[in-house]
């Protein structure tokens, strides 16, 4: 762990984001952490200034799509040293952000970063014959190896002399004013803005090798990442009669192709400087992110309206728990929040032993409770009312989230029906689509899909062989693949106290595009903390952008294919992903080969289009196209590698390892991954003289990264972790987006007392200065603050005024709102802190140096 070292009389308080990195000085108060610059771009980009845009050149002009597959210690000393740093320090943790510049061209030799130097002077960078990320690193030695500012993507290694620059214009407005070094510098800043678009399409290799064989000789592994629903300020959304595509493929208009046919007239105008004439300033042509109004050509049936249907566990676990306060109150504050128009329905269904139905009708005076008891073969007793009009019947709506809370209180039904609710549900949502969110806090017990106990506690620190991460029947998945079929996706609430069979409760959602949540030892008065985060995930969940009857197709350039999907959707055909809903914190995965030598171009692109209905009822197109070079060399290949990117791929394919086959050989793998990429990049530079294990610059932290996913909690052994929460680990990681699973799987690590203007810790050791404490945390000393505290109290002071915002900051940047844990030296949970430092040797895991000789000693073999 790199840290910034204090004074020795400086005390320590460490904030932690679920995990461990290098220490860095936060930002003022409500402003997010930048990067500095590192660019490694042709000294000719100073002379563009923006997009130059000037006549077509083909330089791939049509590809087509190729068929897709649904297949799916250091010395002791050192330790102590560290440990002791802590005891001086205040840091905090939080993920990296990426910038990418984009052009579409020709490949071109990669630059030294001496022809940089002069042209970009203000950004200061190094010398070199060549570039930075072939510069070979001994990890052995060179240990402080985490930048000091966020990780930047690789940039494309692309002819400036053909192509014109690809930002998106989304960053431009989000873009900090502190990059001083950059923001009056017109190249920087559209490295800057192009940020935006590497956050919805990533590629782990910036560099396509020209042929499998060289892929192979590699050894890295080659995928897309994708958010293509992601939230942006500003999209250019396009109404046209005619949308144009290539007629072989299909494919979308994009900065990166060139017309072989007449156009049509429509295209000839400009929908935003509304002239003709000027086809090349178009939208779809300036931006690599577009979105389409789509014509009815785009539609199977009129586009349905915002659904929104509500199942409720109220058996006795359910109720002693009390979520059913929280969610009624969020409902209540968000009835008119909910996305959707004037067609908005909604409905509620609760269950125990029996099935409760609730008449909402417009006309009622109060709302009528229906009870089916008959769960092995349900029915809907009035199909016609159970989910209404929301402004209509807005009146009734309120009064049963007002009521239902003490509806159920003295229930003693402890059995949970959940099955034959889905079914139920099923059949009321099957007319039109929409979305179904399911509150959960046991193990179904009754009726179809009930489930038993399957956990081993006595197992939880197993080193060897973890049991029971697949489902235990095929209930939940054969009922979601009917859900998607109706356009309906489940989203799951678990909040248990105990174990409840996520591995087979998350089918309902993985096979529907739905979504999962997760709180463990869920009360609302025992756990607050947990209550506090099922209240700022509801709003955020309530509330956020929702797409329904959702189709989306991703189309590569002729020689590649796509053999492997992850994510949470149902692979309707060969090439095309069934999103009955699709939402702006869903993350894809998808695994290439080079089925066909590349030789005969210079670059490839991929497209992905999304397809999908908004709340309003409108029928769009979401279009995100990326543009990379083929390179004929093994040097070329590395020079390109995104680390982040891959070990989120890596990520995914572990997951699905450990699921088909076994924990161990998902660890096996991950570590292979390593081995036998570093070895490969050994074998290729035969005049390095070092001793010790050597990484190309571009994978210094690859397998800093690789031993932070051998300890999070869905692949870590020989540590007590409950089964459904490292199962609900691996559903994160196979359902969320890069930016948001790098703060998963390495956090950055930030000193939180000496602030100028999923889950978080605030480590606080013995000789953290008092007057901290007291400012921040409301107590005289150490000795007084309390073992278990979750929150930051609002203090009259500047310290804790800062420290509160830079948590909220922390946390909006956040789709699910992370709990806060104050941790005092010596207190039970001083273990679990301690887990997420990833560098040092923790219960059953290497240190960071000790996996360095591990991986070392493979490679000797």
């Amino acid at each position: 762990m790199q840290n910034v070292q204090p004074p020795k009389s400086s005390p320590v308080v460490s904030t932690v984001v679920s995990g461990a990195s290098t220490a860095r000085m936060p930002p003022a108060a409500n402003r997010p952490v930048e990067p500095v610059a590192s660019v490694t771009q042709p000294s000719e980009l100073l002379q563009q200034k923006g997009m130059q845009y000037g006549e077509y050149v083909n330089n791939q002009a049509s590809f087509a799509p190729t068929p897709l597959s649904s297949t799916s210690d250091d010395e002791e000393e050192e330790e102590e040293d560290e440990e002791a740093a802590l005891l001086r320090q205040a840091v905090l943790l939080q993920c990296p952000t990426v910038t990418m510049l984009w052009k579409e061209a020709a490949t071109q030799q990669y630059p030294g970063m001496n022809q940089l130097s002069s042209s970009l002077g203000g950004l200061s960078l190094q010398s070199s014959s060549q570039p930075e990320s072939l510069r070979p690193v001994n990890l052995t030695q060179e240990r402080n190896i985490l930048p000091t500012t966020p990780v930047w993507a690789p940039v494309p290694n692309l002819n400036l002399d053909l192509k014109k620059l690809n930002c998106s214009p989304d960053l431009a407005i989000r873009t900090p004013q502190h990059h001083l070094i950059l923001e009056d510098h017109p190249v920087a800043q559209c490295i800057l803005d192009s940020s935006s678009m590497l956050n919805s399409f990533r590629c782990t290799l910036t560099n396509i090798p020209q042929t499998q064989a060289l892929l192979n000789k590699a050894k890295l592994p080659l995928g897309l990442l994708l958010h293509p629903f992601r939230d942006l300020t500003q999209l250019p959304v396009i109404t046209s009669n005619t949308i144009v595509r290539c007629r072989s493929c299909r494919t979308y208009i994009n900065p990166f192709v060139s017309f072989i046919d007449q156009l049509p007239e429509e295209f000839m105008y400009n929908p935003l400087t509304r002239s003709y004439g000027e086809p090349h300033k178009r939208p779809e042509v300036q931006n690599s992110t577009v979105e389409f109004i789509a014509s009815s050509d785009y539609m199977l049936r009129p586009p349905q309206p915002a659904v929104y249907l509500f199942v409720l566990d109220v058996s006795h676990n359910a109720v002693e728990a009390g979520y059913l306060t929280i969610l009624c109150q969020a409902l209540l504050e968000n009835l008119d929040k909910l996305p959707g128009d004037s067609r908005t329905r909604i409905g509620f269904v609760t269950f125990d032993s029996t099935i409760h139905f609730y008449n909402l009708q417009e006309g009622l005076s109060q709302p009528q409770m229906l009870i089916v008891s008959d769960i092995d073969d349900v029915f809907l007793p009035t199909p016609d009312s159970l989910l209404v009009n929301l402004y209509e019947s807005k009146e009734l709506i309120k009064d049963l989230l007002n009521a239902l809370p003490n509806m159920f209180t003295n229930t003693r039904e402890t059995h949970s029906a959940l099955g034959p609710a889905l079914q139920a549900a099923f059949k009321l949502m099957s007319p039109t689509g929409g979305r179904v969110s399911v509150f959960q806090t046991q193990l179904p017990s009754l009726g179809a899909g009930l489930l038993q106990s399957r956990e081993d506690p006595n197992q939880r620190s197993s080193t060897k062989v973890v049991h029971h991460l697949g489902p235990a029947t095929d209930f939940y998945k054969k009922l979601a693949l009917d859900c998607s079929g109706q356009q309906t996706a489940v989203d799951l609430f678990l909040l248990s106290s105990q174990y409840s069979d996520l591995a087979s409760l998350a089918c309902m959602s993985k096979y529907s595009a739905g979504c999962i949540y997760y709180y463990p030892s869920f009360h609302y008065t025992h756990n607050p903390s947990q209550a506090e985060k099922l209240q700022k995930d509801l709003k955020r969940y309530l509330t956020r952008k929702i797409g329904f009857e959702a189709v989306m197709r991703i189309r590569c350039t002729k020689g590649l294919s796509m053999h492997t999907f992850h994510g949470n959707f149902f692979v309707r055909s060969t090439d095309l992903l069934s999103l009955a809903n699709i939402n702006p914190d869903a993350g894809f995965a998808v695994q290439l080969s080079i089925e066909e030598s590349l030789t005969d171009t210079s670059l490839v692109c991929f497209q992905t289009a999304l397809l999908y209905t908004s709340s309003k009822g409108e029928r769009r197109i979401r279009v995100h196209t990326l543009c990379l070079p083929v390179v004929s060399s093994l040097a070329d290949v590395y020079a390109g590698v995104d680390v982040q990117a891959a070990i989120c791929l890596l990520a995914n394919m572990a997951v699905d390892r450990s699921i088909s086959s076994s924990l161990s050989d998902a660890r096996d793998a991950l570590v292979n991954a390593v081995v036998d990429s570093l070895s490969a990049y050994g074998s290729t530079v035969s005049n390095l003289q070092h001793s010790g294990l050597i990484a190309p610059s571009s994978l210094k932290l690859f397998p800093l990264y690789v031993l932070a996913l051998l300890k999070q909690k869905a692949f870590r052994t020989g540590t007590s972790t409950r089964l459904d929460d490292r199962v609900y680990a691996m559903c994160q990681i196979k359902c969320q987006p890069l930016v948001h699973l790098m703060k998963m799987i390495h956090p950055n690590l930030y000193r939180i007392d000496r602030l100028t203007d999923e889950i978080f810790y605030i480590w606080i050791g013995k000789s953290c200065d008092n007057n901290f404490i007291e400012d921040v945390l409301g107590y005289p000393d150490f000795a007084s603050i309390p073992q278990k505290m979750t929150h930051l109290p609002e203090l009259d002071t500047l310290s804790s005024e800062r420290a509160r915002s830079f948590i909220t900051w922390l946390r909006d940047s956040r789709p699910l709102s992370p709990i806060l844990h104050v941790v005092k030296d010596e207190s039970p949970a001083k273990t679990e802190f301690f887990q997420h430092l990833i560098e040092d040797r923790t219960e059953a895991a290497f240190s960071y140096y000790e996996f360095l000789l591990h991986v070392q000693q493979q490679i000797c073999k």
